[in-house]
């Protein structure tokens, strides 16, 4: 939950307001860093956080982001394999250069060549025998040369053909969760706005946020091994209990989101119930030693993308009808109820 949120305001706002309060730069690793601190049940990360102060270097930044978020801080790596490819083209373009000199001066010795068969002691056979020892030499020499250039120009194609593979499996993890598997905050970001991209389209779309009860007690009591392993349950319970086209995420702590397409609001309603049970139905038991570590359960926010202008609204919403659940004792799931006037789709 938003622990550090005034109930109303979009948690992003509270985000950037933190960082510019702090003089974050507004890298998107920064964002999510801050995210986290303002979300996490994680002791040390807030801890360290808290430690930093007004205007912490990039570098200090990094250095908890690297330890609490290392799947966030793939960057470097991929602009170093952007790099990387930079580098292979230039030198595919000097191969290039350099094969189009090998054959230009081979163009010119071919017409000295022709300019001195048409003197007139061209046609005695040292003369003759000597003109073709240097076309022979050239032509070998121009072979070689181009062929040995073709082949660097494949390894060349090669080597960039894995980078860009590389670098397409960096971008995937830039935006995949690494202790559920689920897509992250970043990706989430990107499918909720996206949502708003087609107004028809958007009149079928829901919201669904989700968020463990108790998760705090789970860390305290258990550690934030069992912590990590309460995240990962509710995660799979949550892909087994919708279609896999359905997008879900963990959007930061123990908070997640369901983004459903083509459907009403009393099925969105009935899907987040569906998973609620499911979570509900599963045992956490320690991997190490057996031990029974009770229930986990979830509460849940509902809310159609027609009751909201935009993205951000949207979220306010389901975010406000998760609150509900909370309050109402958890282990739920409420719905925002849109007032038909203030529906923006249907306002003249």
């Amino acid at each position: 939950m938003q622990s550090e949120n005034v109930e109303g305001i979009d948690p992003a706002t509270t985000v950037i307001t933190k960082m510019r309060e702090q003089g974050i730069s507004s890298l998107p690793r920064n964002y999510e860093l801050v995210y986290q601190f303002l979300n996490t049940s994680n002791a040390a990360l807030i801890r360290e956080f808290a430690a930093l102060g007004r205007r912490p270097t990039q570098e200090q930044l990094d250095s908890i982001g690297k330890k609490f978020l290392p799947h966030h801080h793939g960057i470097n790596t991929v602009d170093q394999t952007r790099a990387r490819i930079s580098d292979e083209m230039q030198a595919v373009i000097r191969l290039v250069m350099q094969d189009r000199s090998t054959l230009k001066k081979y163009s010119h010795l071919l017409g000295e060549t022709s300019s001195r068969l048409s003197e007139s002691n061209a046609t005695q056979p040292d003369a003759m025998a000597d003109l073709v020892r240097i076309i022979s030499s050239a032509t070998g020499d121009t072979i070689e040369k181009s062929g040995a250039a073709v082949h660097q120009m494949i390894e060349r194609a090669e080597e960039m053909a894995q980078l860009k593979s590389e670098l397409e499996e960096y971008k995937r993890l830039a935006t995949v969760d690494a202790i559920t598997r689920l897509s992250n905050r970043r990706a989430f970001d990107e499918r909720l706005s996206a949502i708003y991209d087609n107004k028809q389209d958007a009149m079928h779309q829901a919201l669904i946020l989700g968020d463990i009860d108790h998760f705090k007690t789970f860390n305290d009591t258990y550690g934030h091994q069992v912590g990590d392993r309460v995240l990962s349950v509710a995660a799979a319970m949550m892909q087994k209990s919708v279609s896999k086209d359905v997008f879900l995420a963990r959007t930061g702590g123990e908070e997640f989101a369901i983004i459903l397409h083509g459907i009403s609001l009393q099925d969105a309603t009935e899907t987040a119930e569906r998973v609620r049970l499911a979570v509900e139905a599963t045992p956490l038991k320690n991997q190490n030693d057996g031990v029974d570590c009770g229930r986990i359960t979830m509460s849940f926010g509902v809310c159609m993308a027609t009751d909201a202008a935009n993205a951000q609204e949207l979220y306010r919403k389901a975010d406000a009808a998760l609150y509900e659940a909370k309050d109402a004792g958890r282990n739920q799931v409420r719905t925002h109820i849109p007032k038909m006037l203030n529906w923006p789709f249907f306002k003249r």
